[in-house]
C-alpha cells in the first residue's frame, strides 16, 4: 500500500500473552477491506475469502501502543504489515482483569498515514497474563481438533471448501470440545483460570475468522497463534522446527513454573511435535490428548509413536467424554 493513498486503514492486534514484567503484542497494519464475517451466500463468502487472502498491508508505518497506566510503546510495521512489540515493564498483572486480560490501544503514529484517517485511529488490543491461581496451561490445535476442517481429505479439497465457502458461523465444532475446554480452564477447584492457547498452521489472514468461530461456539477466550503466508511458502531446512512447535516452546519458556496439557489430532504432525516437546521439557507436560481423525494409515503411525512413548501420559481419544474422564481421574478438572 502506498502511504499517500487515501484508503481507509486499520490495525488488527492479535491477542497475545505476557507476564507481570514482560509485555508482548503482535498485530498487522492493513487497509480496511470491510470484510463482513456475518454474511452468508456463495458470492459473499467467495468475495470475503478473497479479501482475507489478498490483504493489502501498510508497510513501514509508525505504530503506538498505549497501556492503561499511560505507558506508550513504539514500533513499526514491516514490509508485510506485521509488527511485534516486546518490552520489559513492571506491574502489568495489576492492570489485567480477573481472567488475566490486559487491555490497551494501538494507533498509527505516522504523519503520512494520519492524513488519510478520517475518524478512527484507535484500535483495541489485549494480552493475556495468566492468573496466579492457574495450575497449568493448555495448548490446543484448531484444525480437526476443535474445528471440522477435512485436512485429511484427498488433496485437502474439503479443507479448501470449508475455508473458502463456509462462514465462521456455519462451521461446526467437534462435539463436547467447548465443554471440555471450559472444564480445563476452571481446573480442579472450579476457579483456577487456567490459560488456553490456540495454535494452528493457518495464516494470520484467518485470525478474525477463527476468533469469531471460537467466540460463536463458546470456547474459552485465549490467544490464537498462527503464522504468516511467507513462512508457509518458505522452504525450511531439515533442522528447522515447525512453527507450531516454536510457539509451544516459547510458551514453556515464558512460563517456566507452569506445566501444560497439549491437545491435537492424528491428522498431521501433532503427535511428533508434542512428544518431542515432552522429551525436551521433562516433567512439564501433564498429558497429551490426540483426536482420532479416522484415517487408517495416519492412525497406525501415531499409535506406533505412542507405544514407544515413555515420557508423558498420551491418550488417543474418539470423543471429548474420554478426555474428560481421563482429566478428571488425574485431578486436572473437577
Amino acid at each position: 500500500m502506498s502511504l499517500f493513498r487515501r484508503d481507509p486503514v486499520q490495525i488488527i492486534a492479535f491477542q497475545s500473552y505476557g507476564t507481570d514484567t514482560h509485555f508482548y503484542l503482535r498485530g498487522r497494519a492493513l487497509e480496511d477491506e470491510s470484510i463482513d464475517l456475518e454474511k452468508q451466500g456463495f458470492f459473499s463468502l467467495l468475495v470475503n475469502s478473497w479479501k482475507r487472502m489478498e490483504s493489502d498491508e501498510v508497510k513501514n508505518a509508525g505504530i503506538s501502543i498505549q497501556l492503561p497506566d499511560g505507558t506508550v510503546l513504539r514500533t513499526k510495521s514491516d514490509n508485510h504489515g506485521y509488527f511485534k512489540v516486546k518490552a520489559d515493564l513492571k506491574g502489568l498483572k495489576a492492570m489485567a482483569n480477573e481472567e488475566g486480560w490486559l487491555a490497551c490501544e494501538v494507533s498509527y503514529k505516522d504523519d503520512r498515514i494520519k492524513r488519510s484517517i478520517q475518524n478512527r485511529n484507535r484500535f483495541p488490543a489485549e494480552i493475556l497474563i495468566p492468573s496466579s491461581t492457574a495450575n497449568f496451561g493448555v495448548v490446543s490445535d484448531i484444525d480437526d481438533t476443535i474445528l471440522h476442517t477435512g485436512v485429511v481429505s484427498t488433496l485437502k479439497w474439503r479443507l479448501l471448501y470449508n475455508t473458502l465457502f463456509k462462514s465462521a458461523k456455519m462451521r461446526l465444532p467437534l462435539e463436547g470440545a467447548a465443554a471440555f475446554y471450559h472444564l480445563l480452564h476452571r481446573g480442579k477447584s472450579g476457579e483456577n483460570v487456567n490459560p488456553i492457547f490456540y495454535v494452528s498452521n493457518s495464516p494470520w489472514n484467518l485470525y478474525r475468522y477463527l476468533e469469531l468461530f471460537l467466540r460463536q461456539n463458546d470456547f474459552p477466550k485465549g490467544p490464537i497463534l498462527l503464522r504468516s503466508f511467507k513462512d508457509i511458502l518458505k522452504r525450511k531446512t531439515e533442522a528447522e522446527k515447525p512453527q507450531k512447535q516454536k510457539e509451544i516452546i516459547d510458551l514453556l519458556n515464558t512460563y517456566p513454573e507452569l506445566p501444560f496439557i497439549l491437545i491435537g489430532d492424528s491428522a498431521e504432525q501433532d503427535a511428533d511435535i508434542y512428544l518431542e516437546v515432552a522429551q525436551q521439557f521433562p516433567g512439564r507436560i501433564k498429558a497429551i490428548y490426540l483426536r482420532n481423525v479416522k484415517h487408517e494409515k495416519k492412525l497406525l503411525r501415531v499409535k506406533c509413536l505412542l507405544e514407544k512413548n515413555k515420557t508423558t501420559p498420551a491418550l488417543m481419544i474418539e470423543t471429548s467424554e474420554q478426555a474428560i474422564q481421563h482429566a478428571r481421574e488425574n485431578g486436572f478438572i473437577a
